[in-house]
């Protein structure tokens, strides 16, 4: 077995998991790091940084975590800002890895949290003309790590046709590993897993008063999302995203956080419309940030999700909503075939694009 030459190569490291006939869960202690790693090895390796030099991002945690263990593994310094949602458990190890957290004030309203970053960001920047901004929203870069998930992916689950699940987030994950995929063989389908409220395919008219898993959705447009990769959309909403974690851990022992949830609702219902098709559900990063808010006083035996031993489907309570389009989605659970059409209007990202370029350090 090969020592790893820092934490961060053994944290980025996925496992496969195999949960029924058909079903597999590529699961990351945390996800991001993969990105983060590649992304500065690439910016190092081009010159665009050197060791001693300052990257800036904003995040709302998993990425604050894997940018600060990648500056710490290339000695570069870390400047994140913060989402109002960091726990103290990432604000204490940031601390000691010697990254700069600057966290907003809190607020009931994520979409401002969102905003409030990208407009500190600016200010930052103004400041410190000579700081990298990251860009994870808007630099392919971060697609280049999930190249090798994908080859190992492929290896492991070739022979029958294959779904990849994901939420959609920055676009990056999703992307990189479709994009890859789709090189190695043929018949790739990605579907795309959002909360309610989120701009990204159109769905900023239905909030979701509990949302709580803004990682995988957004309130501005993301540059780095492709929306002609995505052929299906899932929109799943707090109880239902809920139910679906607490079920991985009741039922397969897999303790990941809410975003899994969310995506492994909508493998499972991806796997009982193709049973043909083997189905790969990312899963980002493990439950800990969930404990409260998800599992602490989740009943064990929820029957609002099936039982590994029955029908892979779940039951009719939390069966998606089949609809027409973006203006017909229905909470807890909507599904859209999206058919690798283009962003919807205002959900290019073309502003935010224009920002990252205007803003990019020389």
């Amino acid at each position: 077995m090969p020592v790893d030459p820092h934490i961060s190569e053994a944290i980025g490291r996925p496992d496969l998991i195999r949960l029924d006939d058909g079903v597999v869960c590529l699961r990351f202690e945390t996800m991001k790091v993969v990105s983060a790693l590649a992304a500065v090895r690439h910016l190092l390796s081009t010159g665009a940084v050197r060791p001693g030099d300052t990257l800036l991002d904003s995040s709302s945690g998993i990425y604050a975590h894997a940018l600060a263990l990648a500056c710490h593994r290339y000695g570069l310094r870390c400047h994140i800002v913060g989402s109002t949602t960091v726990d103290r458990t990432l604000r204490a190890q940031l601390r000691i890895l010697g990254a700069r957290l600057e966290q907003m004030e809190p607020t009931p309203d994520l979409k401002l949290d969102q905003r409030r970053r990208v407009a500190r960001i600016r200010e930052i920047l103004a400041e410190h003309p000579e700081y990298h901004w990251m860009r994870q929203y808007h630099d392919d870069i971060h697609c280049l790590g999930y190249r090798a998930v994908a080859d190992r992916v492929h290896e492991s689950c070739g022979g029958r046709p294959l779904t990849l699940v994901g939420g959609v987030g920055s676009g990056a994950s999703t992307a990189g590993l479709a994009r890859r995929l789709r090189e190695r063989t043929s018949g790739v389908r990605l579907v795309g897993v959002q909360p309610f409220g989120s701009v990204t395919f159109g769905a900023e008219q239905v909030p979701d008063p509990e949302i709580i898993i803004a990682g995988i959705g957004s309130s501005i447009p993301f540059g780095n999302v492709d929306h002609t990769l995505y052929d299906t959309v899932h929109w799943v909403g707090f109880t239902a995203a809920r139910a679906g974690s607490v079920a991985l851990l009741r039922d397969h022992a897999v303790f990941a956080g809410l975003s899994t949830g969310a995506a492994h609702l909508a493998a499972r219902w991806e796997r009982g419309l193709a049973p043909d098709r083997t189905v790969v559900f990312i899963a980002p990063d493990t439950g800990h940030r969930y404990v409260d808010a998800v599992f602490a006083d989740a009943p064990i035996g929820d029957p609002s999700f099936a039982d590994a031993d029955a029908d892979p489907v779940p039951p009719p309570a939390y069966a998606p909503h089949e609809a027409a389009g973006p203006d017909d989605l229905v909470m807890p659970w909507t599904r859209l075939e999206w058919n690798r059409a283009c962003a919807p209007p205002e959900g290019d990202g073309t502003a935010e694009r224009h920002l990252a370029t205007a803003s990019r350090p020389l």
